[in-house]
């Protein structure tokens, strides 16, 4: 009799796991698409990596720290700022459907003979990490890729590019623990995103490799050589008017061949 009860237990328990590891991956999916269509229209309060650096911050023992965000339509941003970032991250934004496989090849080939790492991440895949994803180190950067990619594919899915730009603008740290173009500009320069000039935007732009290390507001050789090469793939680009969804036949002209950095 106990053997006949422990084989029915085993068998509800082998059930159980079953199901756990049928529906899980579903919930998963349904949660994921839920979570990327309500922010098409919802502005995100927070984010992952956002909540991230809270985290480490009372680990450290550091009770002072809060984050600062503010988050400020895209038509209260400055129109030089959505172009400022593109120059600088992803010259292919207005393009591609969520990955640059080219500019992926080029980093891989760099990293593989030099120290100094570099990214081939395009924008809306940084939007995925910062959102929904962690800032994983070794192992668990490795691991964070497949759900990276997955919201990628999700945000260039419901998502229009407008808004990909816009939510990057409110939710990319700019500084140690200062989110988002709004908070950045009235701490670095004293005023709202709307009035960030081209300057200004570049030199936001200029820091986002490493916002810990580099100063929008006291800039060093590196930032002020980035921020002048960002200044002027933004004219090369065409200006703010090379992210207009739609632009007018007027407007639709051959651009200039970009310059590599």
């Amino acid at each position: 009799m106990t053997a006949t009860k422990t084989r029915s237990r085993r068998s509800r328990g082998s059930r159980f796991l079953r199901l756990i590891f049928l529906w899980l991956p579903l919930l998963f999916i349904v949660v994921s698409i839920s979570q990327v269509i309500i922010l098409r229209w919802v502005n995100p309060v927070t984010s992952s990596f956002m909540i991230g650096r809270q985290v480490d911050a009372w680990m450290e023992k550091d009770w002072d720290f809060r984050a600062s965000y503010e988050w400020k339509d895209e038509d209260q941003l400055s129109r030089h700022l959505p172009i400022a970032l593109v120059a600088a991250e992803d010259q292919k934004f207005p393009e591609h459907d969520g990955f640059d496989f080219e500019a992926m090849e080029k980093a891989m080939e760099h990293n593989k003979n030099s120290k100094k790492i570099k990214g081939g991440s395009t924008i809306s895949q940084q939007v995925a990490k910062n959102l929904f994803c962690w800032n994983g180190h070794g192992f668990t950067r490795y691991l964070r890729k497949p759900f990276e990619a997955w919201y990628t594919l999700l945000i260039e899915i419901f998502w229009p590019k407008h808004r990909i730009i816009e939510v990057y603008a409110n939710i990319a740290e700019f500084g140690d623990g200062v989110y988002g173009a709004e908070s950045a500009a009235k701490r670095f320069f004293g005023k709202s995103a709307k009035n960030l000039t081209p300057n200004e935007s570049a030199r936001l732009a200029a820091v986002l490799p490493n916002p810990k290390k580099y100063s929008a507001k006291n800039p060093g050789p590196y930032v002020n050589r980035r921020a002048r090469w960002i200044q002027r793939q933004m004219r090369q680009l065409g200006g703010p008017g090379y992210l207009a969804e739609e632009p007018s036949e007027e407007e639709v002209k051959p651009k200039p061949k970009r310059k590599k950095r």
